[in-house]
Parts: C-alpha cells; structure tokens; sequence
C-alpha cells in the first residue's frame, strides 16, 4: 500500500478570514489528500465554525474530513451531543484528543461531569457508534501520538497511547517532531508494549521560523539549532527553498523507516504543504527517495 498524505486545517478565525481559509482548501483538495483534519482550537473553542468547514469538506469537495474533538470545556452528555450531530452531518471519522487546558489554567483539571483523557473520548466515540449503528465498523478514530517534546516521560506516553489502542482506537497521528529517530524510537517502543496501530508521521513544512518558535512554546518541541541556523537567511523564497528541503529530507527518512503516511500541518498555508508534496513526487536517482516513494504520491 501507498503511504497516505493528509492535511491538517484550521477553520477561519474572523469571517473576513473564511474566503482565504476556503482558498487553501480548495487547493489543498486539488492534490487528491487522503483526509483532511479539521481542528476547533485547543481549548474546545470554535466548534460551531469547525462544523461548518466539515459540512462545506463534504459538500463540495470529495475529501474525508476527520473531525477533532477534545475533552475541553465540555461534559460527558455534551461530547455525546456533539458527535451524534457531527453523525447527522455526515462524518464518520473522528481524531480524539484530550486537549490542553482552558486558557488561564495551568494544569488540567478533572471536571466530575466530563471526560479527563483521550482514551476516554474514543470509548465514548465507540458507544455512541453502537448504539447508532448496532456494532463497530461504520466510524474511526484517530488518536495523537508525541515523538517528542512532552513533558511526559517516553513510558508514559506510550501507556497512554495502548490505553487509546485498548479503547478502541484505529490510528495515530503523530505530533510535531524534527527528527526522525523520535519517530522511528517512539514506534519502536509503542511495538514493544504491544500496541500495532499505524502511527502517521506529523510533520510541519520548516519554512517560517516565527511559526517554529511560537510552535515550540506551546508543544516544548524545541527547534533544532541546525534548522535555526539554515532558516535565518534574510531572503524569503531562499528560506521558503531551504525549509522545504529540510522537510522532506525528514519526511523521507519516515517513510523509508516504514511510516503508513504523512499528515502535514498547514496552518492554513497552502504553498509549504503543496510544495513538500511537490518535492516528493519528482524523479530522482537518490536510492533512499526511490525506495521511500516507490509507492505514489498523490498528484498535486
């Protein structure tokens, strides 16, 4: 099989920002994606919007939307709510997250009504599906994975993930990470304590380092000194070439250590995704790259 090739999206935050949103994703869908992603924010807001780019995705474009949701500021009874309407839209795919805390609080904590962990969201996801559709197959669900950068220790995250696995989730997808042995380490250990779902590789197009710094404070995913150094160039379609580069340099060291597939966080630009896809797609004598692609890639 192919390795896989998605976009994460995000709805317009202003409606002056909605045409420009549904610019990038109407080109984005031009290159035949695998599944878009869809946040709401990570603290649960903007889930009304969130809606509305999944109901547009499924109307007029013929990607699969996959619908985020979290356990942020919101009960058990309102999560049910939640995904029986995304159900009635049509959504059949679901990426579970536990979130971050709400703006103005630290550390997370538990809400006695809600849900505290991602493996609880998927179970929730999973009761809904069989009392709609009377048994387990019509829906799935995603889950995240964290290569690096958490100030979780490695065991920790891997105990959460099989809990996702045990749950009953049906993939993971990957939080950002710069270096490939992050990822090819994390996939080794979650295959050590038995967990066998496919763990998508996540990477962000390097092409602004502004974004990599504010992405680094909020994920404690530091920004490698040698991709700092490569970025600081004062000219901008030098460092918009260089990022891309180093970006599928990484994103082929993933696939050729066996990754399924490759989500790529837009940040609602559609350049640095398209020109990543771009760049894998090209003839080249390189032995890795034609091993790595020796399964296509989407045509953009």
């Amino acid at each position: 099989m192919r390795p896989t090739v998605s976009f994460e999206v995000y709805p317009p935050r202003t409606p002056a920002g909605a045409a420009a949103a549904w610019e990038t994703l109407t080109r984005l869908a031009a290159a035949a994606p695998d599944f878009f992603s869809v946040t709401y924010g990570a603290s649960g807001s903007s889930r009304d919007a969130s809606r509305a780019v999944i109901r547009r995705i499924l109307a007029e474009t013929t990607v699969t939307p996959i619908a985020h949701l979290t356990c942020v500021a919101a009960s058990r009874a309102e999560l049910t709510d939640l995904v029986e309407d995304l159900l009635d839209d049509g959504v059949r795919d679901f990426l579970a997250l536990r979130g971050d805390p709400p703006a103005g609080q630290a550390e997370w904590v538990p809400r006695p009504d809600g849900l505290n962990r991602a493996g609880e969201l998927v179970a929730l996801i999973r009761e809904v599906e069989r009392r709609r559709f009377g048994g387990r197959g019509a829906v799935s669900v995603a889950v995240a994975a964290y290569p690096a950068g958490r100030s979780h220790t490695r065991a920790q995250d891997v105990q959460a993930l099989r809990a996702k696995q045990d749950a009953g989730a049906d993939f993971a997808i990957t939080q950002v990470f710069y270096d490939a042995a992050d990822y090819v380490d994390l996939v080794a250990d979650a295959r050590a304590a038995g967990i066998t779902l496919p763990v998508v590789a996540g990477i962000i197009p390097a092409t602004d380092p502004a974004r990599l710094t504010r992405l680094a404070a909020l994920t404690g995913v530091p920004v490698p000194a040698v991709l700092g150094d490569l970025l600081a160039v004062d000219d901008a379609e030098e460092r918009h070439r260089r990022g891309i580069a180093a970006t599928v340099d990484l994103v082929e060291a993933v696939l050729a250590a066996g990754a399924p597939g490759l989500h790529l966080y837009t940040f609602n630009q559609y350049r640095p995704a398209l020109d990543v896809v771009e760049r894998l797609r090209r003839p080249t004598p390189s032995a890795a790259r034609t091993t790595a692609l020796a399964r296509p890639i989407p045509t953009v």
